[in-house]
């Protein structure tokens, strides 16, 4: 998937490099894609769709996901977190920061791991198991 955006698999490595507030721009990008995907079908009007999309987008949502799943994050991901725990460096409007950090976090592992193990972002996002949530 990442060569069909242009990316060249033999630069992947210094991905590594690439800073904790980018990889919570993508994984918040890639996470909302994957709500939007998982809910599509029944087909039903567009704001009902819309509304329970943003349910799941929203930052108390994605730190209560994250906190499900950390049971299951190997210690590197659990770094990752650190990391993007550390960059939430916004000041939230509407909710503490603390929940405004988890909420980062998670992205920055969906950012990571999307760009470093896809199978594994699949396999975490399986986990969430959204089916119940609705």
């Amino acid at each position: 998937m990442l060569e069909s955006v242009g990316l060249d698999p033999s630069k992947i490595s210094s991905i590594g490099q690439v800073s904790p507030a980018f990889l919570a721009y993508l994984g918040d990008a890639v996470y909302e894609l994957y709500i939007r995907t998982y809910y599509l079908l029944p087909p039903r009007r567009l704001v009902d769709y819309h509304n329970q999309v943003v349910s799941f987008v929203r930052a108390e949502t994605q730190a209560a996901l994250l906190e499900y799943l950390k049971p299951y994050l190997t210690d590197a991901e659990r770094e990752i977190v650190r990391r993007g725990r550390n960059a939430a460096t916004g000041k939230p409007r509407r909710l503490s920061p603390e929940i405004y950090q988890q909420a980062t976090s998670l992205e920055t592992l969906i950012g990571y791991l999307y760009l470093h193990n896809q199978g594994r972002l699949t396999q975490l996002l399986e986990k969430l198991n959204l089916s119940q949530l609705t």
